[in-house]
This record gives structure tokens, sequence and C-alpha cells, in this order.
């Protein structure tokens, strides 16, 4: 099936019962994320019924509970087409953002915490659950174990005031807190830096928010020489932004896209903090890109959903490539030295070797004329 194609997702024997979409770039693909799984068990013992707000729906599990009415939120492109196609009406958001669709709030909120995504982002994610859940209300926190859940539940149970973990599988646990009236905890400032002539807004869960990693630090060495003046540049997987800020400061014509909102919120900022003009697009790959084409694709592509190794993106980024990238032009992309992605990008023209070193190579296609 294309990258595109939503599908069955792949369920345990406790909920085999239940037909669940999903798509590659949403976390828990071909399955369902374990922290959610687990949501989803626990909820239903407790016989969760009404109104539930889900800050991290993904495919829209809960929606499957008896006697549930979804809100369903999400900051990834992938989920966000899945819960439409799913029937679901989503709301595109990111920790912070004030829901202002649902004038009364859910007595019930849910949220799996993205502990891979760092410290920040977790904080991040338990004032924002903690300022839509009304006192009184309950919230069902899930998480790992081994990415700082214990933690967070003692951050969010001093925020709530009260709150225990109620279910536990492996390492994935879930907890459940009534919110007792009293300020919402403070959202963490974003981070940022100076790097290659450019003013990076880092903010929480974004990656490469503190600083540059070593693997887009390499792309940009190896591309001291090249001159985008003029150019249709396009920075897919953008993250904060560094990348495609790199080629509008160097007077390209500058589209940053990642499939990520709080990442293009970041990449916003980071070309206002800049000074620069360019475009930054909330979009599953290139799919909210219209008949676009460049002149020069620039990319560190993501190879992890949450917690596992996932090349489906990955390799989607390169067919992007075949279908926006005009003739002649070209395609630069970083990757983890082990990577096998050198077949693919040989569809599109013969491949050089830039850099290798570190760990990291960088890989160059030119499309022929």
């Amino acid at each position: 099936m294309p990258y595109s194609g939503v599908r069955p997702a792949v369920l345990g024997p406790r909920l085999d019962r239940l037909h669940v979409l999903t798509k590659p770039g949403v976390r828990g693909f071909p399955g369902v994320d374990a922290a959610q799984a687990l949501l989803m068990e626990t909820m239903r013992k407790d016989r969760v019924r009404g109104e539930v707000l889900d800050l991290s729906a993904m495919g829209g599990l809960l929606g499957a509970l008896t006697g549930v009415t979804l809100r369903a939120v999400e900051g990834s492109a992938a989920a966000l087409r899945v819960l439409r196609e799913a029937g679901l009406d989503p709301e595109p958001a990111a920790p912070g953002d004030v829901l202002t669709r649902w004038p009364e709030r859910a007595r019930t909120v849910a949220l799996v915490l993205a502990g891979d995504r760092g410290n920040a982002y977790a904080a991040a994610q338990v004032a924002w659950a903690h300022a839509c859940t009304p006192p009184g209300g309950t919230l069902y926190l899930a998480g790992d174990r081994d990415k700082g859940f214990d933690r967070y539940v003692r951050m969010a149970g001093a925020a709530f005031g009260s709150g225990e973990t109620v279910a536990r599988d492996g390492g994935m646990r879930v907890a459940r807190l009534v919110r007792r009236p009293g300020p919402t905890p403070p959202l963490p400032e974003p981070e940022g830096y100076e790097a290659y002539g450019v003013t990076v807004v880092g903010l929480p869960g974004v990656f490469s928010a503190a600083k540059p990693d070593k693997a887009t630090a390499l792309l940009l060495d190896s591309l001291e020489g090249l001159d985008p003046r003029g150019q249709d540049v396009l920075d897919l997987g953008c993250g904060a932004g560094l990348i495609g800020a790199w080629a509008a400061r160097r007077g390209a014509r500058a589209v940053l896209v990642d499939g990520d909102l709080q990442s293009v919120r970041s990449a916003q900022a980071t070309l206002q903090a800049s000074g620069l003009s360019g475009e930054a697009l909330h979009s599953d790959v290139d799919a909210e890109l219209g008949e676009r084409t460049f002149d020069l694709l620039l990319t560190n592509p993501p190879f992890h959903v949450g917690r596992g190794v996932v090349l489906d993106v990955a390799r989607e980024f390169i067919a992007a490539a075949g279908r926006r990238v005009r003739p002649g032009g070209r395609v630069v992309l970083v990757a983890n030295d082990p990577l096998p992605y050198e077949e693919e990008l040989a569809r599109l023209g013969p491949v050089q070797q830039l850099r290798r070193e570190g760990g990291f190579k960088v890989l160059a296609v030119t499309r022929p004329a």
C-alpha cells in the first residue's frame, strides 16, 4: 500500500475486536502506540462515558470506547489525515493552544506523554492537560516508565493535587488524576541559538531545539560552496528550521515543511527571528505542496516515530524528491551511516557522497535534465 494509504491498525489480542485506522508516520504504526493501548484498556475498565478530550489522539483509538464521544486533538499531519478518514473532525493543535472550539470543557481528558521528545515537551504537555481539565475533572495520563513517566506523574500530581498510577503493563503506565482548583503551571520557554547566520527558535519537543544536531551541521558544512540565490529550495522535515533559514539567508526562495505542528511553528519563529522571508507548512511529507516543484531539496529525514526505528517516512521523503525536484535540480540528504538510502536515491540519478564522518553521510543526486 502506498505511504498515503490509510489502513486498519494491527491490534493485539486484547483489542482485536476493535477497528482502528493508521498509516505510516503515526505513532505505533502498523499497530497502535503501546501506552495508548494500555490507556484504552484502563478507561474501558473504568467505564468512562461521555465527552473525552484526547490531546494525543493518534489514530483515534479512544473513539472506540463504548459510549464515548471523542474530541480528537493532534499535532501530527499523518495522524490528522487518519482521524479525518475515520470520520472524526480533529483539531490541529500543539501544547499550550487554547481549544476554543469546545467552549464547555470535557470532564475527562486523556494524554499520552511523548517522553522521547524531552523533559520540556512533557512539561508542556502536563501544563496543557491541566489547562484543559476543569476543576473536579479527571485526567488519564499514559506513558513509558523508561521515558520518565514516574517523574512526569509527580509533576502532574503537584499541579492537579491528587492522583496515582493505576495500570502497568511491561514498561507502560497509566495514572488517573483529579484536578483541584489552582493555577496552571507555566509552559517552558523556547530554547534558541545562533548558527550559520541564523537565529534558531526551538520550541519544546522540536528536534535540534537547543543546538544544531551533528547531521544537520555536516549537511550545511558540505554545502559551503553552494550558492542557492534565486532558487526555489525545499527544506523537507524542517524541524526548528535551520536548513531552510540557511537557504533563505543566502537568497533562496525557501519553503520549509514538517509533519509536526510544533516544529512548523518553531520554523516560522526561526524565520521571523532571523529577519528572513520564507514559508513554513504543516504537511504529511509533501501532501500540502500542491503542484509546486523546486530546484533544490535539502533534508535530514526522520527515521524514528516515537520509540521505534521506522524508515517508511524517510523513504517517502526520497519518493517526494522524485515528485518535487525539477529536471537538472538537486537533492542533498544527510543520514546515519548504516541507513540504506542509496538504492532509493539511485532511482533519481547517480548518487554522489559529499561527506562521511562522525557516523553520518551526506548524499547528493542531480536529476537528469
